[in-house]
């Protein structure tokens, strides 16, 4: 019987991988669950020596030394969100990455944006 062959979408995209293998399987993050305007940053700390990272999840550390959106990282990482979250969930576990404090509409942290950013958000892209 012949082996299966990998399925190929052009000479430079390389193998075509499936989200599910990428997380594992997993549909559901572990933990915390980041929504797509949650900011995160890298913490600095080194994976223990029994953590071992996938090459997206060392992509996203790497991408996590600025603040960023798990928005934004699925972007630059041409990710699904939810295979994006995931993966953050599992570094936050490891101790790699965790939330920025966000100062609410009375300065305190709730860690959700001010409703009056997101409604002119909201409203400049259905202008769009």
């Amino acid at each position: 019987m012949e082996t299966p062959r990998e399925r190929w979408v052009g000479a430079d995209a390389g193998p075509i991988v499936r989200p599910y293998a990428v997380t594992r399987g997993r549909t559901r993050p572990r933990g915390i669950a980041v929504d797509m305007v949650t900011l995160v940053v890298a913490t600095g700390r080194t994976p223990g020596e029994r953590v071992w990272l996938s090459r997206e999840q060392r992509r996203l550390l790497e991408l996590c030394h600025r603040p960023s959106t798990p928005a934004d990282l699925a972007s630059d990482t041409d990710l699904p969100l939810r295979v994006v979250q995931i993966l953050l969930a599992d570094l936050h576990h490891y101790g790699l990455v965790e939330e920025v404090p966000q100062a609410g509409p009375s300065g305190q942290g709730t860690g959700r944006p001010d409703p009056k950013i997101l409604m002119r958000v909201l409203d400049e892209l259905r202008r769009l």
